[in-house]
């Protein structure tokens, strides 16, 4: 059964912006099914250039792009317009990354032989995008995959459905073949039907967890299919002796309320010294009520805009009430200015006395205080979660970064720095429920090509030395 019709709206005004039916997943993998082997046959210099071209048409419509992006989102233009930069420069990055990690290689061997290492491309990947980065996280999985000679087939987040129309709209106009590049809106159901088509080789995911782990499911019985998961997490922050508490609590600040909290590497989680946890908690409070939250294209320019809609801000709503309800004490209450729209205002609850923390990611600006007696329990509640996507530690001597780096479990460990952010030019990815050990980012070649190896003569020599009768 398809998904109803298909209708975004723009969270900060709740207007109509995109509408049209789900598409057919089936007849989308035929077509790249179709035009997959003329695209992966073309030299690598010609995929490259089309890439290079794309970067340029993405570059000529920026603005349009962000604009829309905002519109779609409620991020902020300022926010929108570092989304688009990143769509660009993640050309040149996978060049890189593809030429580094998947190099050709001559090995010289006995009696004239030699051995050689080459990569192939996959066939047709499903690649399923989520609404917070609606071009950027896609794009940096559909670049890779079509510069390792793959075809493409791509469902944006429902939610996000006019990002991803544009995205495939740029690689047409670029000169990537329309079949190599397929656009299906749709939902649930379409998703589920990409993933289960029997003729993709395999499916980029960047998404929840529970999504994750059902495409973890279903794709354990096809080994034969590349499957990357790239999932959210609960994400320490550990602030420990602090000197720069202004600094500090800006920190503290970028890394749980930028994109109204939708980040999967944002901090839900900050843990403190007991005793000594005041002060700090006071210049974040002072940060936070100078937080502006209102729609993309105000003046002066918000710091964060909505989440995406009313049923995302109703589920974090409740999930704060249910911390408050199980013994969380609000420092700064969760607020909803508008009740018929999803604009939140940064919330900062103490969790220290809450028993049975639930372990889950709530998707939203809503940043956790944990107080500790020491050093080992903030390392101890830091891994007390079954995801592990990115962790940072705060203050202390680099004896003490060390330590942290060395015990803390996360596939992105920083120190003086937020836990978001992470830069394209490194992989991206975690361990636990974060992930299932394919980082993306800079490694996201890796899953776009397999190595093929080879041992090759140029002549036909062969004798067997031993265990032959005498002739």
């Amino acid at each position: 059964m398809s998904s109803p019709e298909i209708v975004s709206t723009e969270p900060a005004t709740g207007q109509i912006l995109w509408r049209g039916m789900p598409g057919d997943p089936a007849d989308e993998v035929a077509i790249a099914r179709a035009a997959w082997p003329d695209w992966a046959s073309r030299p690598l210099s010609v995929r490259v250039e089309t890439m290079r071209r794309y970067a340029n048409v993405v570059r000529q419509r920026a603005e349009q792009f962000a604009d829309l992006i905002a519109r779609e989102t409620g991020k902020p233009m300022w926010e929108a317009r570092t989304e688009v930069e990143s769509v660009v420069a993640k050309v040149d990055i996978s060049i890189a990354a593809y030429a580094e990690r998947t190099p050709q290689r001559r090995m010289e061997g006995a009696m004239g032989a030699r051995t050689a290492v080459r990569h192939k491309p996959h066939g047709v990947l499903a690649v399923l995008g989520p609404f917070n980065f609606p071009a950027h996280l896609p794009n940096g999985h559909i670049v890779p995959a079509l510069i390792a000679g793959n075809a493409i087939v791509f469902k944006p987040s429902e939610k996000t459905p006019a990002t991803g129309q544009m995205l495939v709209a740029c690689l047409h106009e670029a000169g990537v073949p329309p079949g190599v590049a397929r656009f299906v809106p749709g939902g649930p159901a379409e998703g589920a039907a990409l993933a289960a088509d029997p003729n993709i080789d395999g499916l980029l995911f960047t998404g929840s967890v529970r999504g994750g782990l059902a495409l973890h499911r279903q794709f354990a019985e096809t080994p034969n299919r590349i499957l990357a998961l790239e999932l959210g997490g609960n994400n320490p922050l550990v602030m420990w002796d602090t000197p720069d508490l202004h600094s500090a609590a800006v920190i503290a600040v970028q890394s749980a309320y930028l994109s109204a909290g939708q980040r999967c590497t944002a901090a839900r989680r900050l843990i403190v010294r007991d005793g000594a946890h005041q002060p700090l908690l006071d210049e974040i409070c002072k940060l936070i009520a100078r937080i502006i939250v209102d729609h993309p294209h105000a003046s002066p320019p918000p710091f964060m805009g909505p989440v995406i809609d009313n049923q995302a801000a109703n589920a974090i709503e409740e999930r704060f009430l249910g911390l408050i309800m199980s013994g969380g004490r609000a420092i700064k209450h969760l607020q909803r200015p508008a009740a018929d729209k999803p604009f939140l205002t940064p919330a900062l609850i103490d969790v220290t006395n809450v028993a049975n923390r639930s372990d889950e990611e709530i998707f939203g600006p809503v940043l956790q205080v944990i107080r500790v007696p020491d050093f080992d329990a903030a390392i101890a509640e830091a891994n007390a979660t079954r995801y592990g996507l990115s962790a940072a530690l705060v203050g202390g001597a680099p004896e003490l970064y060390d330590r942290f780096w060395a015990n803390v479990r996360a596939g992105i460990v920083n120190w003086n720095r937020p836990t978001n952010g992470a830069s394209s030019k490194a992989p991206f990815g975690g361990v636990g429920l974060s992930g299932n050990h394919r980082p993306s980012a800079y490694y996201a070649a890796d899953y776009c090509a397999f190595p093929v190896v080879s041992t090759e003569s140029e002549q036909v020599r062969a004798s067997i030395g031993v265990g032959l009768r005498d002739a």
